[in-house]
């Protein structure tokens, strides 16, 4: 969590190998990731970065390309990932279910921003990663299905490392581990009451946004 341009962004392009640092080492489980085989990277990781894909292929297909080459992937698994997502009920209503093509250009059907997102988080979780990073996930979604995602979200996060940013507090609030950057730095490290009794940063941008929504309910999730 982190006021815009506190480099959030950045970390996370950092640890998807799109930047390399230009001092010092990203380490996964103690192994440079300028060391790593660019196969192997992808197959321990997975993000939902905030320009998202939207492929012109069948829905099936959007969340099966989570999986890469695994050959273990299928209907099975992508119905899971989308059932944990939230966008089964409506990949159901759609005339042809998983089958049915979509996108602007050649696709039968469109999605709503909101759906996409869900698909591009359905197919991060397609992927069996030990680490998951979400970019701002649920920024085209409305209150309720944002609160529906999260609802399920520990059990999509079971046995991953998870790495989450957000601008909402509803969300951050869940975190088992709260990392507040400021100017390009880790300021805090803590969890959400830690955080708030210290009166740091991160208590400033909550009091900041209780400000702006008042009486806006505050979801928690126990760690």
């Amino acid at each position: 969590v982190g006021e815009n341009g506190a480099g959030k962004s950045t970390l996370v392009k950092l640890l998807a190998g799109l930047y390399e640092p230009q001092e010092g080492a990203v380490l996964l489980d103690g192994v440079d990731l300028r060391r790593m085989p660019a196969a192997e990277r992808r197959r321990r990781s997975s993000f939902v970065l905030q320009a998202f894909g939207r492929y012109e292929a069948t829905v099936g297909e959007n969340i099966a390309y989570g999986a890469g080459d695994d050959p273990h992937v299928d209907q099975a698994r992508i119905t899971a990932a989308a059932e944990a997502a939230g966008i089964d009920p409506a990949i159901a209503k759609l005339p042809n279910g998983y089958e049915t093509r979509v996108g602007r250009q050649f696709g039968e059907h469109d999605l709503s921003g909101g759906q996409w997102q869900l698909v591009a988080i359905a197919r991060a979780f397609a992927r069996h990663a030990a680490l998951v990073v979400l970019d701002e996930p649920t920024a085209s979604l409305d209150a309720r299905a944002e609160y529906e995602l999260f609802r399920r979200f520990k059990e999509l996060a079971r046995g991953r490392t998870t790495i989450l940013i957000s601008h909402r507090f509803s969300t951050v609030s869940m975190a088992d581990r709260i990392v507040v950057m400021d100017g390009g730095r880790v300021a805090e490290i803590g969890t959400h009451d830690d955080l708030v009794a210290r009166g740091g940063v991160y208590a400033a941008l909550y009091a900041f946004h209780e400000r702006r929504l008042p009486g806006a309910p505050h979801t928690r999730v126990a760690s």
